[in-house]
């Protein structure tokens, strides 16, 4: 009674207003945001998102597309949230680059409890590709571009499985196709790798320039149209030079070597997850100033230099809810819709805008 009557006093929630016919500026230089829309309960707030973005200069989004979301009973499709997503990013004329990936348990091998969501065994890689098939089928002519899952060469995105390049290979070579053939127009893009500087012996990831030279050694390059690549700044300008056994923005070099070593020079590049973070207390952020600086001088540098890249998508732009870790430190606008510095930086760069020089300065000292 107490919850009904709570209700009942409570505000209406804002409605979810389409922008009108009016035309929308092109940026100067487009931006890229991965968005966490998915999980938004109520759809003002997934306008309000894209409508910030495209107000920042953003024309393309990464948006998640889970199959345990959609189809969390074989074969019966839920589109309602990802219409609702479709429905304001085409309102707002911004693209959108699908990610798909999360198993629902009835694709899952049940008697294990260390099996998580991403648990995906070849017996449902077939299921997996009549999803994506499903998914291109019904967004064919608004999206252009799939990823085909996420971070493989982690094992816990892989369903704590040991981690294996020539299996993320089988789940390539049997959605490729099936994909193609519904919508030869659709881009598949494989990878989404993540940086890291892991032994041969570990068992909770592979170093992603070993991962892929695994997929090029297995023939996988015949299965993707371009290459999704997770490169972040960690404490590094964006100007640093890459290596090895370092991990900093340019490492995306490394990975474009490995492509050109294997005469794969046509595929471009998406880096479908890059930036910063601005944690006050984290081992490997930087400060809000040195975070705007360094993404606003990535965009430059990958402009400049990277022909082969088509698109940068900065994490995050907003999270549904705070997570009271780290990982809030990587939004652009928090919970709340408040824009932070970063937003601004960006803003400035699409737009061909002058930035406020304070926002440049180094702290003030006590001297």
């Amino acid at each position: 009674m107490i919850w009904i009557v709570a209700q009942a006093l409570s505000p209406p929630s804002p409605k979810a207003i389409l922008r009108g016919d009016a035309t929308i500026a092109s940026p100067a230089h487009p931006v890229c945001v991965h968005t966490r829309l998915i999980d938004e309960v109520e759809e003002w707030k997934i306008q309000k998102t894209l409508d910030m973005a495209r107000d920042m200069g953003v024309t393309t989004i990464v948006e998640f597309f889970p199959w345990a979301y959609i189809e969390s009973t074989e074969g019966l499709f839920d589109w309602s949230q990802t219409d609702r997503i479709m429905l304001h990013a085409h309102n707002q004329d911004i693209r959108v680059i699908a990610r798909l990936g999360l198993v629902p348990e009835w694709a899952r091998q049940s008697g294990n409890e260390n099996h998580t969501s991403n648990y995906l065994t070849p017996e449902y890689f077939d299921e997996f590709a009549a999803f994506a098939v499903a998914f291109v089928e019904r967004y064919g002519d608004t999206v252009e571009d799939i990823i085909i899952w996420n971070e493989p060469n982690l094992a816990f995105e892989w369903g704590f499985q040991d981690v294996d390049p020539m299996m993320y290979v089988e789940l390539l070579q049997t959605v490729y196709p099936m994909v193609k053939a519904a919508q030869p127009d659709i881009h598949v893009l494989a990878g989404a790798l993540a940086p890291t500087l892991e032994e041969a012996t570990s068992q909770s990831a592979m170093n992603d320039l070993d991962y892929l030279r695994a997929i090029y050694e297995a023939g996988g390059d015949d299965y993707f149209d371009a290459l999704a690549v997770h490169t972040y700044g960690f404490t590094s300008p964006a100007g640093t030079a890459p290596s090895q056994h370092v991990l900093n923005f340019r490492r995306a070099e490394l990975l474009r070597e490995i492509m050109e070593t294997y005469d794969d020079t046509a595929t471009r590049v998406f880096i479908t997850e890059t930036g910063w973070n601005d944690h006050p207390r984290a081992v490997n952020s930087v400060t809000p100033a040195q975070r705007s600086q360094y993404t606003v001088d990535a965009y430059t540098y990958a402009e400049a230099n990277w022909p082969w890249l088509q698109a940068m998508c900065i994490w995050v732009f907003r999270y549904p809810q705070t997570t009271y870790s780290q990982r809030d430190n990587f939004a652009l606008v928090n919970t709340a819709f408040v824009p932070k510095p970063i937003y601004f930086a960006l803003q400035a760069y699409a737009l061909d805008q002058n930035q406020d020089d304070e926002l440049w300065l180094p702290p003030p000292t006590n001297d």
